[in-house]
């Protein structure tokens, strides 16, 4: 189960090298303010698409890299082994299709959630002397890092969606992260919360980036608030182990008023485990989920949808072309926006003819092939 949780696990901050060794701090209070920062922002580029858009950001120059197109593009993934991530490739592979008259062609590793893996799969692409640009999504952060810095060295790097110890790729794009998912997330239940509620966070396994970093967000603002979270525990992702973990603490503390989450998609097992108890249903957060958002409307939850917005999948191919352009992109981390669903919203994203697994905002209705590549009807 760990290897395909890991795949689930989106973004991670880039961080920096620090006394020689690789060093990640999961509760840093700079990166906490930073992503409050960037959540008051309003983002700059093109209107009504926001794989395109910023949040500050510089220009980087890209002129070195430029050369006659078409281009080759390789990509190394770290897997398509859960419902975001399979989402996500179905909009890229769109977003190729788009670009298909300066894209020659697109050659794609797929890690299956393995750094030795993928590390082979990036030195591979890089001796191979065919690909002209490499798009890395890392399968874990620390172990990534000196593969992609050799690749730097060869050819333009595009990293996003999880980072990597090291600013040598030409850009990193992803949403705001974990602290901001934290921070959305904390804000919106103790705003719900009744005074001395109970608090079960679910998180799905420790030591992942992205995932500390929500956590350790939303464990901030609940302290700061004075939340009783009366536990916090570990899933696996497993919807089975959800329901379990939630009926136990159903029967240990008789009521449960919020269920926090790091990751939306055993959301509606979780409040399945309220159904079977018979017990009122909880505030709770999900993620952009159609299950979930569906389940949102049909019981009148009180609830939100953070998001790690699957159109991210969209930007690196994007960027790889500029850059082989010659033309600037933002650098060298290329924040995206980090939407959030609310009740006045969720109309919005329900969507009947998308099947249950199919992330809202995947940015693809657009696209090549929608809705029927992604599932749809």
């Amino acid at each position: 189960m760990s290897k395909a949780i890991l795949g689930l696990v989106a973004g991670a901050a880039l961080a920096s090298f620090a006394s020689g060794a690789l060093a990640q701090n999961f509760d840093d209070p700079k990166e906490f303010q930073a992503a409050k920062d960037l959540l008051a922002m309003t983002p700059e580029g093109p209107a009504g698409k926001p794989w395109e858009q910023h949040l500050g950001g510089k220009e980087v120059d890209t002129s070195k890299y430029k050369k006659p197109g078409p281009y080759r593009i390789c990509f190394s993934n770290a897997g398509v082994d859960n419902p975001w991530r399979v989402v996500g490739w179905t909009t890229m592979q769109a977003q190729v299709e788009v670009l298909k008259n300066d894209i020659k062609s697109f050659t794609v590793a797929d890690a299956q959630g393995k750094d030795d893996k993928q590390i082979s799969d990036i030195n591979a692409f890089v001796s191979s002397g065919n690909c002209d640009a490499l798009i890395v999504s890392p399968n874990t952060t620390a172990a990534l890092t000196p593969a992609i810095e050799a690749a730097c060295q060869k050819l333009p790097v595009v990293v996003f969606d999880r980072g990597v110890l090291t600013d040598c790729p030409v850009t990193f794009v992803n949403p705001i992260g974990g602290y901001g998912w934290g921070i959305q997330t904390a804000n919106f239940i103790v705003s719900k919360l009744p005074k001395g509620g109970k608090v079960l966070a679910l998180r799905i396994l420790p030591g992942v980036d992205v995932l500390e970093t929500r956590w350790s967000a939303a464990n901030r603002i609940f302290k700061e608030n004075g939340v009783n979270v009366v536990g916090a525990e570990f899933t696996g992702g497993d919807n089975a182990k959800t329901k379990a973990i939630v009926d136990d603490y159903i029967n240990r503390f008789g009521a449960i008023d919020a269920v926090w989450m790091d990751a939306g998609a055993t959301a509606v097992a979780a409040l399945e485990a309220f159904e079977d108890a018979g017990k009122p249903y909880p505030i709770i957060t999900g993620e952009d989920q159609e299950d979930f958002l569906k389940k949102w409307k049909e019981k009148g939850l009180t609830a939100m949808a953070p998001t790690y917005p699957t159109y991210q999948w969209r930007s690196p191919v994007i960027a790889a072309v500029r850059i082989l352009k010659g033309e600037p992109v933002i650098g060298p981390t290329w924040k995206l926006p980090q939407p959030v669903i609310m009740q006045a919203d969720l109309d919005n994203y329900v969507d009947d003819k998308m099947p249950p697994l199919h992330y809202a905002l995947c940015g693809c209705k657009d696209l090549p092939g929608y809705p029927q590549a992604w599932g749809g009807k």
